[in-house]
């Protein structure tokens, strides 16, 4: 285990901003996880673990404490008489290099998941989803190293407390685990129908009837390559901002004062759902330059805003807070921030 000092948080952010870290640690397995935190606890600096760094940005004061980037790998497959099989996941692997070699095995559940950047340990802190798909719908249990207990602790996916791009380790138990790795639970079958709206009208597009977990995956790819930056090639940390979840009245309002068709669909809460990136859209903000900041929205997708050159994430928090703004002013609705800003 070698620990560096200042070393820069820009190159751990695929928004590439972002201070100093005062000391930073590749972690590969339940040992330098161990001896980080004791030499950390032992110098009373504060810890913080992350994965690929494509859902995070941090403040351009850096972090005062121990960065651990997690690097523990691991694929093992359980298979079980009824079809289906556990799959136990290091969290520092590759999060679309496991959705492809579960999809290579004829496994469904996570094909829908497919591109979405990062680590396999960060799916369950946002409960990343995608085309009708959510981790929270095959993770069995989350294992983790509890910085309150000193120990590693195994998490059922019923006490992960999950929502909507939510979980208990977002918010009520930030920074007490320190993810090592998850437990999925998949089989071995093909997708049902219907799919999400994208999705069926890409299988529609393409006469794509046979539906497999191969050929969910690779329409999900296509759809996503042609929408969406790559991260290590476009500074950016995916979708923004998350599709707000509002009442009926408050489209009702919006179809009211605007006199515009609002996309929606329900939820299981009786609460509708509207696509933030219509709201950006709306808002005057697609394919969007902002000299100021040195920032920029997607040209085919406005929830993604890009680092074209600017110099520090108060740049950033700039851009974002004249989108939230905007959206605010003209439809009554907050725009809430996906990744997360760090520490």
């Amino acid at each position: 285990m070698q620990i560096q000092s200042g070393v820069s948080l820009a190159n751990y952010s695929t928004m590439r901003l972002g201070g100093p870290a005062a000391h930073l640690v590749e972690i590969h397995n339940h040992d330098e996880l161990m001896e980080a935190v004791t030499w950390a606890s032992k110098q009373g600096l504060p810890m913080i673990m992350i994965g690929g760094g494509s859902n995070i940005f941090w403040k351009d004061e850096g972090y005062g404490g121990l960065v651990m980037v997690n690097k523990i790998t691991g694929y093992q497959a359980t298979e079980y008489e009824d079809g289906s099989v556990e799959i136990h996941i290091g969290a520092g692997e590759n999060w679309d290099e496991v959705v492809a070699r579960t999809v290579t095995a004829g496994l469904t559940g996570i094909e829908s998941l497919s591109l979405i950047p990062g680590t396999a340990g960060g799916t369950p802190v946002q409960n990343v989803g995608a085309y009708g798909q959510e981790i929270s719908q095959t993770l069995v249990d989350v294992h983790a190293f509890d910085i309150e207990a000193g120990d590693f602790v195994g998490i059922s996916g019923v006490d992960c407390d999950f929502g909507y791009r939510s979980s208990r380790f977002k918010f009520e138990d930030r920074g007490q685990f320190f993810i090592t790795g998850i437990t999925l639970r998949l089989q071995h079958a093909n997708p049902l129908p219907p799919f999400y709206p994208a999705l069926e009208r890409y299988l529609t597009d393409h006469d794509v009837s046979e539906h497999t977990p191969q050929t969910i995956r690779d329409a999900v790819v296509a759809i996503r390559s042609a929408k969406l930056p790559d991260p290590a090639v476009v500074a950016n940390n995916g979708s923004f901002f998350a599709n707000p979840v509002v009442p009926q009245s408050v489209v009702d309002g919006i179809v009211s004062v605007t006199g515009l068709e609002v996309p929606q669909w329900p939820t299981s809460e009786d609460l509708i759902k509207i696509p933030a990136a219509w709201l950006v859209e709306q808002a005057g903000f697609k394919d969007a330059h902002d000299a100021e900041t040195g920032m920029a929205t997607w040209a085919t997708q406005p929830l993604v805003l890009v680092n074209e050159n600017a110099r520090t994430t108060a740049d950033l928090l700039t851009f974002k807070q004249k989108i939230v703004d905007t959206v605010r002013a003209k439809f009554g609705v907050e725009l809430i921030q996906e990744p997360e800003l760090l520490p």
